[in-house]
């Protein structure tokens, strides 16, 4: 097998990245893609935290993930190993976390919001796509999942998105936007235009890379 060709997906929290990816995935079976995200990089630490010291920790900085096992892991993949990762489950005690065994295949899709900021893993990829969204569209968006996913209060959400996310953003993902070769705004309610976009990145991918 030749060298996998590398998709970035970047954006930050509430852009709508895992919509765009799940339906990009949409179009590729699971020896055409495999996927290795940045979120199963976390340094795990909130297991021993209160509610309070959760909610002061910063959990949006690079520093947080272990991006060398990160970038030895894609690494890895691209000398065509297979690799195996405990999923990170978002500090939620309630999930079982699953061993992941990702497989490597002709398109390797990274994803996370440092992947553009972590250098040695930028410098590798084929294509950089950017997933973009209004603030305040990616704050409503933001607000949804953690009050039903992740059980935050509103304030602890708010206090987060003002004093971490925000920040983090404008300077660990931002900065490297215009080096992408697609930005994708997503604004919408609906799915139809990221259906599209996905159609239409797919094809030419499938035409260059599998054909």
């Amino acid at each position: 097998m030749n060298k996998p060709y590398i998709i970035g997906i970047a954006g930050g929290s509430g852009s709508g990245k895992t919509f765009f990816l799940n339906r990009f995935l949409d179009h590729f079976t699971a020896d055409e893609v495999c996927l290795i995200s940045q979120d199963d990089y976390y340094i795990p630490v909130a297991h021993n935290m209160t509610a309070e010291e959760n909610k002061l920790y910063n959990f949006d900085l690079p520093a947080t993930v272990d991006h060398q096992h990160f970038e030895e892991d894609v690494n890895k993949l691209l000398n065509q190993q297979v690799i195996y990762k405990k999923e990170y489950t978002f500090n939620n005690p309630s999930v079982i976390p699953k061993t992941l065994e990702i497989k490597p295949a002709p398109i390797l899709i990274v994803e996370g919001l440092f992947i553009l900021h972590f250098r040695g893993i930028a410098e590798l990829m084929d294509m950089k796509i950017f997933i973009d969204s209004d603030e305040d569209i990616a704050l409503q968006r933001r607000l949804k999942r953690d009050l039903i996913e992740r059980g935050y209060s509103n304030d602890d959400v708010l206090y987060k998105w003002i004093n971490h996310v925000v920040p983090a953003y404008k300077e660990f993902l931002l900065p490297y936007k215009n080096e992408c070769h697609q930005v994708i705004v997503n604004n919408g309610h609906t799915a139809e235009d990221i259906l599209k976009i996905t159609e239409q990145i797919s094809k030419e991918l499938r035409e260059k890379v599998l054909n």
